[in-house]
């Protein structure tokens, strides 16, 4: 009789990434068609329902948001309700001839849906430049300018156009025709896809398997998408969202099945089959795809912090993409793996055959021995040239792009060119002075302190609003919108000219209207921006500390993603504020810096646990710093920069699109990646590695004693 040895210890129970992973690969088709069912439905419910993207840009406690207060709860008419129609005529737009075409085209106008009313040039003795060369109608909409139908805008523009000929020019201006001109990434995101794809069939030899990774990312981001397009009517998520989604969801997709499959594909090579090798994956890289995600959430859970509306609709939807695409990280990819492993182990045992036992990362451990011989320049080197990049950043100037900004083909860039040659540059931006109270003459007292207030060219008003008790004086600034002339006036309106004039007369003097709004939005994140570094730093470290049980690597960590952040951003201040490589210059996107941060830090800190994990794995086994510092980068370099290589890709094909916003976000993204995976984890950490030696994993002794806990594998 033979009898089973008692071991006396219960069989091995698997991670839940394990478990979750042999339950796809079991079933494997119904995993694949839950996912199309239910990336196809959430499509389905959005494309019926639609969207609802609405910029809320309100800034409870600025003066900005408190003039926009006091003029709607007064009846005033919404500023972004209305369009321009510019036309310019060399010979003068006065002739007969000339206002005759002009009022017929007005009078077409008048007739459009969406058009609740239209003020010619010729009614208003102020629309028609000194000149008589350039003149504009107002076209009062029927809905804010976010609400108006894109085909109703459209419509307002070809008419507008029609009339031009025989040195008659028209175009229109606005923010509902600028959001009618935008396109998205459309081709920007193909060729980021198609770029990765090349990568991983260079990487992996294979279509197949460089397909997965790919169909992984697009099937999340598309769940993604349809989600926040039903979540935009429920709050406030703003309509540059989706490529933003698409930026970050592709990259971030992407990246994460490469990870899972390039520790499966280690596995093949090591004898398991498809089945074990997904298992195994799984629990090794699924635990750090998924502590990877979590960074990445809490980086942009941050942005909660700043209090800023818009900011906070961007940071959720994208950390709902990267909850998703973790979702199918770990759900899809098993089952994919499943469908195609066969397959894919055969041509992987191909390509070994034909490597002839070659060893894996000799060219990394070569590298990093390198490094270790010279550490303090494999340190200071790369540290000097990253400070030397992040100089800009200190005068970076935060703002909104404008019309000026538009491409010079585009209708709103072609009327804010002829009202600024008409008019004076401030035109484009004017200054909207509320007077709330007071007697019954201050607002022409705001008016004559106005007329006299160095950097005003012209002013307009008083205007009635439906309450006697308010007024509004128009204040035209002799600079444009974007320049830094123009921030000063609005500083000096509200700290010297004002102030005396309130105290004289009783009367709350507001400075508003999207200019001063946008001064008041840039000052607001440039406040907020230490606290909410503070609150992302600190949360990242304080799970690097849990992870690694080390006081010194967070440390390390944290101050090397903020200098190449920092540097990152330099590089877009030159690019896009200084007009290197011919780019119009022009202020950053208020909102680019804090976004930029939140994505990069938990993207950087991903990196750093692929590598930091293995180099502990070794540290562990050996106890041996400086072999752990080899080891590690021989077996992470190469998964390392191909998942960089990719996310450099598809960030950097971004730069193509015509969105100035979603170029200053793709090349800031493209540039701190490389640097990251390039600079800082091949040279500047593992000389630090190399002089922190052993120090490197000291903790305190209490906690040092306990049984050590598992880290997460690199894949």
């Amino acid at each position: 009789m033979t009898m089973k040895r008692n071991t006396g210890r219960a069989p091995r129970r698997g991670s839940v990434f394990e478990r979750l992973a042999a339950f796809s690969y079991r079933h494997r088709w119904g995993a694949v068609l839950v996912w199309v069912a239910l990336v196809a439905g959430i499509t389905a419910a959005s494309t019926a329902v639609g969207s609802a993207y609405h910029n809320d840009f309100a800034l409870p406690g600025t003066d900005s948001q408190a003039a926009r207060s006091v003029l709607e709860r007064h009846g005033s008419a919404q500023a972004d309700a209305s369009v321009q129609i510019v036309v310019e005529d060399a010979g003068g737009i006065r002739g007969a001839a000339v206002e005759a075409r002009v009022g017929a085209m007005l009078g077409k106008v008048a007739g459009l849906p969406g058009v609740r009313d239209v003020r010619g040039p010729y009614d208003d003795r102020a629309a028609i430049s000194r000149d008589g060369t350039v003149g504009y109608a107002t076209v009062a909409l029927d809905a804010p300018a976010g609400d108006v139908p894109v085909e109703d805008v459209r419509r307002i523009v070809d008419t507008a156009e029609a009339v031009e000929g025989d040195g008659l020019r028209a175009a229109v201006g606005g923010d509902a025709v600028r959001g009618a001109e935008e396109g998205g990434g459309g081709a920007a995101e193909g060729a980021g896809i198609l770029g990765a794809l090349v990568i991983l069939v260079f990487l992996f030899g294979s279509l197949v398997a460089a397909s997965l990774p790919v169909v992984t990312a697009v099937f999340a981001v598309g769940g993604s998408i349809g989600l926040i397009a039903l979540a935009s009517h429920l709050a406030s998520v703003a309509d540059f969202t989706p490529p933003v989604m698409m930026l970050v969801g592709l990259g971030v997709g992407i990246d994460y099945a490469l990870l899972v499959f390039s520790r499966y594909r280690g596995e093949l090579l090591r004898g398991a089959g498809p089945a074990e090798a997904t298992r195994v994956a799984l629990d090794a890289a699924g635990r750090t795809v998924f502590f990877a995600g979590c960074t990445v959430i809490v980086a942009l859970m941050g942005l909660v912090a700043l209090g800023l509306g818009p900011l906070q609709g961007v940071a959720l939807a994208v950390a709902l993409t990267v909850l998703v695409t973790m979702a199918a990280t770990l759900t899809l990819l098993p089952a994919l793996l499943g469908l195609f492993g066969a397959r894919i182990a055969r041509r992987v045992a191909a390509r070994a055959a034909g490597a002839g036992g070659r060893p894996e990362g000799a060219a990394w451990r070569r590298w990093a021995a390198g490094v270790q011989r010279r550490p303090w320049a494999a340190l200071l080197v790369p540290m000097v040239a990253l400070g030397a990049l992040a100089l800009p950043a200190a005068q970076m100037r935060l703002g909104f792009a404008d019309a000026g900004n538009d491409p010079a083909s585009t209708s709103s860039r072609q009327a804010y060119d002829m009202l600024a040659s008409g008019f004076g540059p401030g035109f484009n931006g004017p200054l909207v002075v509320v007077v709330d109270g007071g007697h019954a003459r201050v607002a022409a007292d705001v008016r004559r302190a106005l007329d006299s207030a160095p950097g005003i060219a012209a002013t307009a008003g008083p205007l009635p609003t439906g309450d006697a008790s308010v007024r509004t004086v128009v204040a035209f600034p002799d600079s444009a919108p974007q320049d830094e002339a123009t921030s000063e006036l609005v500083h000096r309106l509200r700290t010297g000219v004002l102030p005396p004039l309130e105290r004289e007369t009783g009367a709350e003097l507001l400075v508003g209207g999207p200019t001063a709004a946008t001064e008041d939005f840039a000052a607001t994140v440039t406040d907020r921006m230490p606290l909410f570094v503070a609150i992302v730093v600190g949360l990242s470290a304080l799970l690097l500390l849990v992870v690694f049980r080390s006081v010194l690597i967070p440390l390390k960590a944290a101050l090397l993603n903020l200098v190449s952040i920092g540097a990152a951003l330099g590089v877009v201040t030159l690019v896009f504020q200084h007009g290197w490589f011919g780019v119009q210059a022009g202020p950053i996107e208020a909102f680019i810096p804090v976004m930029i941060f939140a994505i990069v830090f938990g993207l950087s800190m991903d990196y750093e646990v692929f590598l930091l994990a293995r180099i502990q794995e070794e540290w562990e086994r050996t106890r041996d710093p400086q072999a752990a510092v080899r080891e590690g980068l021989a077996a992470t370099g190469k998964v390392i920069t191909a998942a960089a290589t990719i996310m450099i890709v598809v960030f950097a094909a971004f730069i193509l699109t015509p969105d100035r916003m979603l170029q200053q976000f793709g090349l800031g993204l493209a540039v701190a990646i490389l640097l990251d995976a390039v600079v800082i984890r091949c040279l500047i950490v593992p000389a630090v590695m190399r002089l922190l030696g052993r120090g490197a994993w000291w903790f305190p002794a209490p906690r040092a004693r306990r049984p050590p806990e598992p880290a997460p594998e690199h894949p």
